[in-house]
């Protein structure tokens, strides 16, 4: 078999086993939290609003959506994620959020499975984001990945940035130069917005303006505290390899910094990593965020009770959104940005990095 048949056959397996490790919670940050937890919102016992009268409409890359949320990048390539990606961007269509594509590199390498990432005929109104890494954007034609997107239908390409996780991945990429500049030639070339994307690490101050400078503008941040993609590999490694993921297990910036990193860099943030309820949604929102993603929570609620226990999942999210914004006397997403908060210690020395 050649080193090429079996690099794509490996891609496939690797799907799988993504999904099948980001079924169960042993891929979480041990120690590391995303430091939501020490955003606390202030108590408003006049809030003088309706529950039913709060109004969750946002927007984002030019579109609105019923509600902050996104359910956040994944999978794709193999049959099992298809039935995935489907049925939770008919959700997210439905329910009017935001949807991402796991990484199209699948759909590059190997075009039949194209159809797996393909679902503007189960969403047709979703807000839906392509995703390409870096280092294949590096040495890809533009053309293609203009291509790529114009097959999926995407509104927005998430350009994702995953070194930590590729240094640990069983053949994982090695070098990672010229991504900065790789960026801003998506920026200046294809026809839809470019979303910066980390994949479980966060967002560090320096990158933030990395991306701003390149024209970015919008920055899924996947921080720190959620889901380890670098645990994930470091579950199907081996030897040396294994024993750098363990050490690397719980590296990066966490979810509410990597928020803060991106705002105060003049950009819209979507708070990915570890997002688990509606008072994380309104703790990252009175961070700055445009909306919070979730990304195994969700899925999870799917496997474990199909389309009903996603939409559950999500209903509840909803009305605990609901519930912690009236209680913090804001009526709107824009009010709940301004919404007086407490900063807890460990996230206050973070918040001053970018101050410096």
């Amino acid at each position: 078999m050649s080193s090429e048949a079996s690099n794509v056959l490996d891609i496939g397996q690797r799907k799988v086993d993504h999904l099948d490790l980001c079924a169960t919670d042993a891929v979480a940050f041990k120690k590391v939290t995303t430091l939501l937890e020490e955003v606390r919102l202030v108590h408003q016992s006049l809030p003088d609003l309706d529950v039913d009268g709060i109004d969750l409409t946002t927007t984002l890359l030019g579109k609105t959506l019923r509600a902050p949320i996104v359910i956040a990048a994944m999978t794709g390539g193999h049959e099992r994620a298809a039935e995935v990606n489907h049925t939770l961007a008919a959700i997210a269509n439905d329910r009017g959020y935001g949807f991402g594509l796991g990484s199209q590199r699948a759909m590059q390498k190997r075009p039949d499975t194209a159809w797996t990432f393909q679902v503007r005929e189960k969403a047709p109104d979703v807000l839906l984001m392509g995703n390409v890494g870096v280092v294949q954007a590096r040495d890809m034609d533009v053309e293609i990945i203009a291509t790529m997107i114009e097959q999926v239908g995407a509104d927005a390409l998430c350009v994702h940035l995953n070194p930590a996780m590729e240094l640990v991945q069983p053949g994982g990429d090695r070098d990672f130069t010229r991504g900065t500049e790789t960026i801003a030639r998506l920026v200046k070339a294809l026809p839809v917005p470019v979303v910066g994307k980390e994949t479980g690490n966060g967002i560090s101050v320096e990158t933030a303006r990395k991306l701003r400078d390149a024209g970015v503008s919008t920055v899924d941040t996947s921080g720190a505290g959620g889901t380890s993609w670098v645990g994930v590999e470091t579950l199907r490694a081996e030897g040396d390899q294994k024993t750098l993921g363990e050490m690397l297990w719980d590296w990066g910036v966490p979810t509410a910094a990597s928020v803060h990193n991106v705002v105060r860099c003049g950009m819209h943030a979507i708070a990915t990593g570890g997002m688990k309820n509606g008072y994380d949604v309104a703790r990252a929102i009175a961070l700055g965020a445009s909306a919070g993603g979730f990304a195994r929570q969700v899925f999870q609620a799917f496997v474990n009770g199909g389309r009903e226990g996603a939409e559950a999942f999500l209903n509840r999210v909803e009305n605990e959104l609901r519930a912690v914004m009236l209680l913090s006397g804001a009526q709107s997403v824009d009010e709940l940005r301004r919404a007086p908060r407490m900063i807890g210690p460990q996230l206050r020395e973070w918040m001053a990095l970018t101050d410096r």
